[in-house]
């Protein structure tokens, strides 16, 4: 005969945010990492842990290329994974996609590896993974490298047809990938963004109707919306299915235009993203980006050939920028910063709420939304 032991807490919330509602004294009780029951209105408890601070659910950021001095592409390992998750974790990350730049098949092979690895053994927090490119377009290509954007061919579908990796988006220009291969991605359980793209609004709408839907980091990297020609913004404005992810630090989007993107996206579809590199967590002003060096300054990182070179970006300052900057609710900041990426990836209601059934995966921020300790599955991991 064989016993199992379950693991028990009591939490007591005085103020909590469950990811739809704002509540006051919530207890609620954790077993084996999940939540099991939620008590609403009650009194403390003698055995209850008591959180002091306002309880939020953990934030889930899908476009993650770096952090804690580590870069995917150059340590594309289960230690640099962990070192990448425990940087992000300081500032709330409880969920993430560690995202693979455009690089060669062999790096793409590796990083699937280090996912696999990292998801067989339990890593806290490793969803999947996020292979922004390397089927984008040269004129759009931002910081990535043009000598490794190319068609896709057999050694990647061997990358992508892998059922061990988790949660998978790849970001591919419409333009350069058949509709066809679309909807092979897409019948693979893949989810589909376009970015780094040239295409005009009619390539764009024919990728969503391939099975596209999503947009990567939107505004920056893509054709612009003007008045006689709507491009892939004015294609993910006008989509109400599809979900945008943006990065909100100031550099890479106007705050104005993040207010825009807001108002016109459904409730739901504009989540919060940090294109996050190897600087996050750590002092670096600088780190070597394939033949380049990117510098820290005033905030921003820059290549050494001019581009922006993704950001020093964390959710916990995401949130912030929502809120204060471009005039977000607290509670719809917080949900772009956890419900709703939670839900373009269909992990919703497993992480991104704190709800019976779902994982204990919480975040105590104070009066400044500055966090104050992470949780993951009921383990205080900061």
């Amino acid at each position: 005969m064989t016993t199992t032991t379950h693991q028990q807490q009591q939490f007591f919330a005085k103020r909590l945010f469950d990811g739809e509602q704002l509540l006051d004294n919530v207890r609620f009780t954790v077993v084996n990492g999940s939540i099991e029951d939620i008590d609403i209105g009650t009194q403390l408890g003698a055995e209850d842990i008591v959180l002091e601070s306002f309880v939020v659910p953990g934030f889930v950021d899908l476009q993650v290329n770096g952090g804690g001095g580590v870069l995917l592409n150059s340590t594309p390992t289960v230690e640099g994974i962990k070192t990448m998750m425990a940087a992000h974790a300081k500032f709330g990350t409880t969920a993430m996609l560690p995202t693979l730049i455009t690089d060669k098949v062999e790096v793409m092979a590796a990083a699937a590896d280090a996912i696999a690895e990292a998801i067989a053994s339990g890593v806290a927090g490793i969803k999947g993974v996020h292979f922004e490119g390397p089927h984008l377009s040269v004129a759009k290509k931002g910081a990535h490298s043009a000598e490794f954007i190319r068609p896709i061919s057999e050694q990647e579908w061997q990358v992508l047809s892998r059922r061990d990796i988790g949660k998978v988006i790849v970001t591919l220009a419409p333009e350069n990938v058949l509709p066809s291969d679309i909807k092979k991605m897409v019948s693979l359980g893949i989810k589909v963004c376009l970015g780094h793209s040239n295409a005009d609004v009619h390539t764009a709408q024919k990728a969503i109707e391939a099975g596209a839907d999503g947009f990567t980091h939107l505004y920056n990297a893509m054709s612009p919306l003007t008045g006689r020609a709507p491009g892939m913004v004015g294609c993910a404005l006008q989509n109400d299915s599809a979900a945008c992810g943006i990065i909100v630090d100031g550099h890479h989007v106007a705050f104005e235009s993040c207010q825009l993107a807001e108002k016109i996206k459904p409730n739901g579809k504009l989540f919060l993203v940090t294109d996050a590199m190897p600087p996050v967590g750590t002092d670096e002003q600088e780190f070597n980006f394939f033949d380049r060096k990117v510098t820290l300054a005033d905030g921003k990182l820059t290549s050494t050939t001019g581009e922006l070179a993704g950001s020093v970006l964390d959710m916990a300052t995401a949130v912030r920028n929502c809120h204060h900057r471009m005039k977000v609710s607290l509670t719809k900041s917080l949900q772009m910063a956890s419900l709703f990426p939670a839900q373009y990836i269909n992990e919703s209601p497993n992480i991104g709420k704190l709800s019976v059934g779902s994982s204990a995966d919480f975040v105590l921020l104070n009066d400044d939304l500055y966090v104050e300790q992470t949780w993951v599955a009921g383990t205080r991991i900061i």
